[in-house]
């Protein structure tokens, strides 16, 4: 596991469960639950609707998807590896990403939503957890929140969003960050959702922005060139009891965090440098062959199929043979092959960056 938050997501479950109610009716639960995936992920109707101004669908995000975007978060600050101190949570519902920002050091958090409820809620919480959060009602149609910030989070905001007004507000929120700050932007893991991601990316580069994670390559993002390709992030985590049981009670997936999502400097800030050699970000599961491993990295040079023959795995490459969606690897000793290159005995794999680990 790529970052050590559960021991905290394990203090807000009873959190959780006392701020919606206490006794619960598990069944009742998941089905609000199932509701709310079916209307977030299928036909999309609840996207954009008032969903947190309803107690029962607010009980089922606080019970169910709050651990999990507060495990996303967490995931992508582990990334970020800089601290931030002052914190704007932008779409903030209850708040699972200013909690997570507070767990992994921020010691100034505001939480901004529409819904009142949800901010109750929030406010619950951190009463309940001895935390303090500040909180603002705000919608995307309003000026930002007064104030300058190190840290900007967009959690599941912007697919919610028309099109056209979505770079207007990163830009507005990135004008708002201190010197080295970061808007931290997560969204769900659907093709729709995540190549829409990657055109606001794609737009912001062109403004001059650059981007801090995921992306090792500068130019339009080569998972756009395809219409059926994407690019999203998948890591492992230990899934909380209570997430568990709703899960397998709405007949949904949650064995591992899957999303998209982006890190953006402010205006005038320069890509990082890349790692010396040749590297890539593994951006696909393993694509397993006829004798062989494959993976789709991404780096400097763009979108590139990696494989290994299995007759050829050696102590040098051994590596390439475990790895996880969002690692980035140094590679040696590489030759042309097909659509991509292909690794061979002498050929030597080492792993920079683990999945949600700063790159060196």
């Amino acid at each position: 596991m790529s970052a050590d938050y559960h021991k905290d997501l394990d203090r807000w479950i009873p959190r959780l469960e006392r701020a919606a109610g206490g006794r619960l009716d598990l069944k009742a639960v998941a089905q609000a639950v199932r509701t709310l995936s079916m209307g977030l992920t299928r036909e999309r109707e609840l996207a954009g609707a008032r969903y947190m101004d309803d107690p029962k669908l607010l009980a089922a995000y606080l019970l169910f998807y709050w651990p999990v975007s507060y495990a996303q978060a967490r995931e992508v600050l582990g990334e970020v590896g800089a601290r931030p101190r002052s914190v704007l949570d932008l779409g903030s519902g209850p708040g699972p990403m200013a909690f997570a920002a507070l767990d992994a050091g921020a010691a100034d958090v505001t939480a901004a939503d529409r819904s009142t409820r949800a901010l109750d809620l929030a406010k619950k919480l951190a009463t309940d957890a001895e935390e303090g959060i500040a909180t603002r009602e705000w919608t995307p149609e309003k000026p930002l929140p007064d104030g300058q910030f190190d840290l900007i989070s967009m959690g599941h905001l912007l697919n919610e969003l028309p099109e056209a007004r979505r770079v207007t507000l990163v830009e507005a929120a990135l004008a708002k960050l201190r010197p080295k700050g970061s808007v931290v932007i997560i969204e769900p893991a659907l093709r729709d959702t995540s190549r829409g991601l990657l055109k606001l990316r794609d737009a912001l580069v062109a403004k001059g922005y650059a981007v801090r994670a995921p992306c090792l390559f500068r130019g339009n993002c080569p998972a756009l060139v395809r219409e059926g390709d994407w690019c999203h992030a998948e890591r492992s985590w230990r899934m909380p009891q209570l997430v568990e049981n709703l899960a397998r009670l709405a007949q949904l997936h949650k064995e591992a965090l899957k999303m998209s999502y982006l890190v953006l400097a402010p205006k005038g800030e320069a890509w990082r440098d890349a790692p010396p050699g040749r590297v890539f970000r593994i951006v696909s599961e393993q694509l397993e062959g006829k004798g062989r491993q494959r993976f789709m990295g991404c780096g400097p040079e763009g979108r590139v199929g990696v494989a290994l023959q299995h007759k050829h795995v050696s102590p040098t490459n051994e590596a390439f043979m475990h790895l996880n969606r969002g690692d980035v690897i140094e590679v040696t000793g590489t030759e042309p092959k097909g659509d991509g290159v292909a690794l061979g005995e002498g050929s030597a794999v080492k792993v920079i960056a683990p999945a949600g680990k700063p790159v060196p």
